[in-house]
């Protein structure tokens, strides 16, 4: 499992990483990461019933905690991150899901990080990000 500060834990830390953050995406995830200067990397999870039943959804949200668990050696800090399974994601295999994610990571950081960078920085939210 994924220590509490490496969890996307609000609707309003959601909400902002979809809306604002760079958006990528394959056959089983879509992923939106977001930028956030020096801070702990925070991952968030979308499954719905489109993806199966409880165990399906439960068995997917697993595999993408553990993936995530493995990421934060690589992106420690500055990032938030919510992985979209799609449902195809219920029969894809580990290594399958595994590497779409790693590759989706590396694609959404560079765009996110580029992103931040051309924000202006008198349109900050104001939030601290």
């Amino acid at each position: 499992m994924l220590p509490k500060v490496h969890r996307v834990r609000s609707a309003k830390d959601y909400s902002n990483t979809v809306r604002s953050g760079a958006r990528t995406g394959r056959r089983n995830v879509v992923l939106y990461a977001r930028f956030r200067d020096s801070v702990p990397s925070r991952f968030g999870f979308i499954v719905s019933k489109a993806v199966g039943n409880a165990v399906r959804r439960n068995l997917v949200k697993r595999r993408l905690r553990a993936v995530s668990a493995s990421l934060l050696e690589e992106f420690p800090n500055g990032y938030d991150v919510v992985m979209r399974a799609l449902p195809v994601a219920a029969s894809a295999s580990w290594d399958e899901l595994n590497a779409e994610v790693h590759s989706l990571m590396r694609s959404a950081t560079r765009a996110a990080h580029q992103k931040h960078r051309r924000r202006d920085p008198a349109e900050m939210d104001g939030d601290g990000d």
